[in-house]
């Protein structure tokens, strides 16, 4: 009995108070049923499990802090000025700042100390996306400079050292991480922890100014349009912050005011970005990666010719939408009908050809045999969270536009437009966000041609009862297939006979007799399905750029419709579109990113 059920611990010698029994002694298979079953983990998981939630609650309450700053200066409340946000903004970059420097210094000098990476991790387009977006916050940084020194009368002195704090931030995590994205630290663990965390919720304070900033700007806009649409009663002073002393060059400083609000969604994807890869980071200390690595992803501009000249339609004509709707919203209540008429329409027909492309997608992958990727990884679990998370960002405002619709007295004709429109925002992400997890949880396909070869040839020679002349031809076909890939790939996407044994009684069964045949062919070659998805992933990922465009650069009919303001009331419904428009913004740029990364795979 002990042979076969001795375990090499005990309870006791789990929690170091008893000494682990000698080899072959008899041992009691039940002596540690709370070990076994999982509810009394290791003495070495305590260390590890109590620095996480030691360093998220530190995270968290850092964040915290920052947004109540964030809230007392723009509801002006007393003893709170627009300088102590901005130094305890760059507190939390100074202390960042000095982890990352001990960090590289030790990795530089410990290299041994960092050898396993996560191949899913910090992949080169998304380095590459992060530092176009941090060039142009750096230029962002430039032209804040600039509104400093032309208001330097009564601005002060933080509003001058936080632009050249944030650039040099913004160039050090950059180089941080296109250089340690990957890595799984398993050494000085603790203290990597509180580093990582404090960067995340440090690039989340940052993005969150970004967007407050952004939103007071748009506020102000929103209700000087409101006036044209006879919504003049609903409307409440403008928020305004604007420096008290006049600017040494007015024509200068309107310019670089103007300039500034234009590249805020620059820089709000970048912190956003940065968060995310930093996360990832944070999971990944301590973990132990399976032993098979993550295919490298290679973009190939091959067989997508339809749904790239597609995508770059509706891009071309969202900007032209665009341009339009920002001339034409606010001169007068006609025009701004007109424009809030054309988003919807075009909008509408953008998202209908949308969903239409997702369900194809979706039902290509559903009719695949290739089997899922189940196995843990904290980048892909992360990126699947962020899709269905921002997406329900547009999900409360589309809700929110339907039940005005559905409650409101009076309905002028543009409201109706809305109602189609909110509908299929709610359908299109739920059908893309289908789409795009079913690709990034696919296993790639890892069979050479020999081994379908042996697939194809075990169907043939099932049976050693004679195979038609189609079949053996096939099956002659496949032996050649190591030499020849081509006439593989017919076989494989082609026809596949299989015979079917009608039941017969022994004396027919040891009679001969001509087999029957029946070919089913597949529905789609498997190269026509990867065009095809292929195809998608292109499309979808132009138009979601497309969709990114009009929120971030201030086409937003949710602020200028005004009939949620009727039913809601004008704030409750401004902070519903304050809270839920950043997250908006974030879904269509992570779902392009999402896409590019289904694209290369596919």
């Amino acid at each position: 009995f002990s042979s076969h059920f001795s375990f090499p611990l005990t309870l006791g010698s789990v929690v170091g108070r008893t000494p682990a029994p000698r080899a072959g002694a008899a041992v009691c298979p039940f002596s540690s049923p709370l070990q076994h079953s999982g509810q009394l983990p290791s003495p070495a998981g305590y260390p590890q499990k109590l620095a996480e939630v030691l360093s998220s609650q530190y995270g968290l309450n850092v964040f915290v802090a920052g947004l109540l700053l964030m809230f007392a200066w723009a509801v002006h409340a007393t003893g709170i000025s627009r300088g102590d946000l901005l130094s305890y903004l760059i507190t939390l970059m100074l202390i960042q700042l000095l982890w990352m420097l001990w960090y590289v210094s030790r990795s530089y000098t410990q290299r041994r100390l960092i050898q396993e990476k996560d191949t899913y991790a910090g992949a080169r387009w998304l380095k590459g996306s992060i530092t176009l977006f941090a060039a142009i916050t750096i230029v962002l940084g430039c032209f804040k400079i600039g509104h400093f020194v032309g208001f330097a009368e009564c601005l002060s002195a933080t509003e001058g050292v936080f632009p050249v704090a944030h650039s040099i931030h913004t160039l050090s995590q950059v180089y941080f991480l296109w250089g340690h994205a990957k890595d799984i630290i398993q050494s000085f663990k603790t203290l990597g922890r509180f580093g990582l965390i404090h960067s995340v919720f440090t690039n989340l304070l940052l993005w969150a100014n970004g967007v407050l900033n952004e939103s007071k700007h748009q506020l102000n806009e929103h209700k000087e349009r409101l006036m044209t649409l006879g919504f003049g009663n609903i409307t409440i002073a403008l928020d305004d912050h604007t420096p008290e002393c006049n600017c040494t060059s007015t024509a200068l400083c309107s310019t670089i005011s103007q300039g500034i609000y234009y590249l805020y969604p620059f820089n709000i994807e970048y912190h956003i970005l940065a968060s995310t890869m930093f996360y990832v980071l944070w999971k990944n200390i301590g973990r132990k990666v399976e032993s098979h690595q993550h295919p490298k992803i290679q973009f190939k501009f091959h067989g997508v010719m339809m749904g790239t000249v597609v995508g770059l339609t509706v891009l071309a004509t969202t900007i032209t939408i665009v341009v339009v709707y920002l001339i034409q919203i606010g001169r007068s209540k006609t025009k701004s009908e007109s424009a809030l008429i054309m988003f919807y329409v075009y909008a509408s027909a953008s998202l209908m050809v949308m969903v239409i492309a997702g369900i194809v997608g979706v039902w290509i992958y559903r009719t695949e045999e290739t089997s899922l990727d189940e196995s843990k990884n904290p980048a892909r679990k992360l990126d699947s969270d962020l899709l269905i998370g921002t997406a329900s960002g547009s999900w409360l405002i589309s809700w929110g536009s339907i039940l005005a619709i559905i409650c409101a007295e009076e309905h002028p004709m543009y409201t109706w437009y809305n109602l189609p429109y909110s509908i299929l925002v709610i359908l299109e992400k739920y059908i893309q966000n289908l789409f795009i997890i079913e690709s990034i949880h696919r296993k790639p396909e890892k069979y050479n041609e020999d081994i379908r070869t042996l697939r194809v040839m075990a169907i043939c020679n099932r049976n050693s009862t004679p195979l038609t002349p189609s079949c053996q031809k096939n099956c002659g076909m496949a032996g050649d297939a190591a030499s020849n890939s081509r006439e593989l790939s017919y076989m494989l996407n082609g026809s596949i006979c299989l015979r079917e044994d009608y039941m017969t009684d022994s004396r027919e069964q040891s009679q001969e007799y001509n087999p029957v045949i029946n070919c089913s062919p597949s529905s789609l070659p498997a190269n026509t399905k990867r065009k095809i998805l292929r195809n998608i992933a292109a499309f979808l990922f132009l138009c979601n750029i497309s969709l990114w465009i009009p929120p971030a650069f201030g086409c937003r009919p949710e602020y200028d419709n005004g009939l949620e303001e009727i039913v809601f009331g004008f704030e409750p419904w401004i902070i519903v579109v304050n809270l839920a428009m950043p997250f908006s913004i974030f879904y269509r740029m992570h779902s392009a990113a999402s896409l590019f990364e289904v694209y290369c795979k596919t």
